[in-house]
């Protein structure tokens, strides 16, 4: 079994706020996050696969077709967006750096599923000291 990795970046903006909650809660809880104006991040997004070397390409997978999935189905839809109010998978969910890996995770394990080799893991760096992976479990 090999690994291999796909870096893609995004810029967007989301707020952390619970509407159950009081003002004072949200601010407790989630801080400068909470801002009504909201606040903005430049993501970096890691896609792992996992596979088998295939003898005829020498690749896991093709690396110029898990960009164009990744970009595609996840980055261009949230680049330069709004977390919270434009981007239809997001809808509903607090726009957490968690949430959205699952939700990532979700959009990409299928389609990758599709050219024979499985995701292994999302990396959503939210800051240079902020980060989740998920593993789909």
């Amino acid at each position: 079994m090999i690994y291999i990795q796909r870096r893609e970046r995004f810029s967007a903006a989301h707020q952390l706020y619970n509407p159950n909650w009081t003002e004072e809660q949200n601010e407790a809880v989630f801080g400068k996050c909470a801002n009504h104006n909201f606040h903005g991040h430049n993501f970096e997004l890691i896609v792992t696969v996992k596979g088998e070397v295939n003898p005829d390409t020498g690749f896991v997978m093709n690396l110029a077709d898990l960009k164009k999935i990744v970009k595609t189905l996840v980055t261009d839809k949230l680049d330069h967006k709004n977390l919270n109010r434009d981007v239809d998978f997001l809808a509903g969910q607090m726009t957490s750096t968690e949430n959205i890996a699952i939700a990532v995770w979700k959009i990409l394990a299928p389609v990758i599923a599709e050219h024979g080799v499985a995701l292994h893991c999302i990396r959503l760096v939210e800051t240079e000291n902020n980060s989740v992976e998920y593993y789909g479990e």
